[in-house]
């Protein structure tokens, strides 16, 4: 599939400031999100 994941500016932005709004955001937006779902299978897969 290719998750894009890896290179998201949101993902990014909220590790960069964990406590921030945007990292809030992105916490809660893993919760549901069928393509950091498929990146994280990918990286378990590469194990």
């Amino acid at each position: 599939m290719g998750a894009k994941c890896e290179t998201c500016s949101m993902r990014l932005k909220a590790e960069k400031n964990p406590h921030s709004i945007m990292s809030k955001i992105w916490r809660w937006h893993t919760k549901w999100c069928p393509g950091w779902k498929a990146y994280q299978k990918e990286l378990n897969s590469k194990k």
